[in-house]
């Protein structure tokens, strides 16, 4: 791999204790291209803006998949990530799925590696702090043929990030949209699958909300997420959440609660759950917590939710289960922790 450093850190005009989620990246890039069949020797080279034909086939075609992951420093200063290996497989999974060619496994951790080694600076410790991750592939051929793409590029930026959300998290059930229907493409992080929720979303936030909780497209009748999150319901002692399917994607951070959850003997049902169950439970003060969870977000509490003009509250309660969860990942990431099942990965 070929490595070109950056003549001199842009790290010391930076604020980390003010930061806006995503706008400020560190002083390297990861970069590798496919073409003729094969990808090319990959390469880190400074952060930089790219030149591309305007016929570049993903502008056209939306050949495009991504993936979100972060990197924690724990109180020595070593590096660590979680559970990598699920973002890898995601993000390849992702690509089958747009006919983009597998990404070489070798390439990806290496890359990714050397890559928060020469930017370990711009990872704070404490918890709340972190680098977010950002690897991502698209369609770069010029011309517009309505066809898959012989060229590719693979890149990796990072951005030093704090907390992603704060305050209170309100959120609108969908009675009318859906983001993704079965034998779609909602399963994989597909670059279009978040364009085509922002409308929706505006006009939620317009009804001062400031997420949607997704129902499935044939009857709206089941939940599925909650925006660019999964999302769980506590019902009673009961946490439940939606089955994956080929509209969910299978989250990291889903996964992991699901697993905690049963190491602490938490009641947890994974099943189809209706919108009627969830505002019956409201009504009749069963219903205890709702929340989402993400790679950005971790656990976000929800506040109340909205659906058919009449807008829910949820209680405040001792001790909720989102704050252990939520801990109980945050202490395995940051190195505070055992970590039973092996999701840490140091970089060395």
């Amino acid at each position: 791999m070929k490595i070109e450093k950056a003549l001199s850190s842009k790290l010391p005009n930076v604020d980390l204790k003010n930061l806006s989620f995503g706008t400020v990246f560190t002083d390297h890039m990861f970069v590798c291209n496919y073409k003729n069949g094969a990808w090319e020797e990959p390469k880190i080279i400074p952060y930089q803006s790219l030149s591309f034909d305007p016929s570049m086939s993903v502008l056209h075609y939306g050949q495009a998949v991504f993936e979100g992951m972060k990197g924690y420093k724990d109180d020595d200063d070593k590096i660590w990530l979680f559970r990598p290996d699920q973002n890898f497989e995601r993000i390849n999974k992702s690509a089958a799925r747009l006919q983009i060619p597998e990404f070489p496994k070798k390439y990806f951790f290496e890359g990714l590696k050397e890559l928060l080694r020469l930017d370990a600076d711009w990872i704070q410790k404490g918890i709340g702090n972190s680098m977010y991750i950002r690897p991502f592939v698209f369609a770069s051929q010029p011309g517009v043929q309505a066809s898959p793409s012989e060229e590719y590029t693979f890149i990796i930026i990072c951005c030093p990030v704090k907390a992603y959300y704060g305050g209170e998290v309100n959120v609108l059930i969908a009675e009318e949209f859906s983001r993704a229907a079965s034998g779609g493409v909602g399963f994989a992080k597909a670059a279009g699958n978040y364009a085509a929720q922002f409308y929706p979303t505006a006009l939620a936030q317009k009804e001062g909300y400031q997420q949607i909780v997704w129902t499935d497209a044939s009857t709206h009748e089941y939940l599925e997420e909650a925006g660019t999150m999964n999302i769980f319901f506590r019902i009673n002692d009961k946490l439940i959440t939606a089955p994956n399917n080929d509209r969910i994607l299978d989250g990291i951070t889903r996964k992991s609660i699901i697993q905690i959850a049963k190491d602490n003997d938490i009641d947890i049902e994974v099943r189809p759950i209706k919108v009627s169950e969830v505002v019956e439970a409201s009504k009749k003060g069963t219903l205890l917590e709702m929340f989402g969870s993400g790679t950005a977000v971790v656990v976000s509490p929800i506040k109340s939710f909205g659906y058919q003009g009449v807008n829910y509250k949820l209680p405040v309660i001792e001790n909720p289960l989102s704050t252990l969860l939520k801990e109980k990942i945050t202490s395995i990431q940051y190195n505070l922790s055992e970590d039973p099942h092996g999701w840490r990965l140091a970089v060395d």
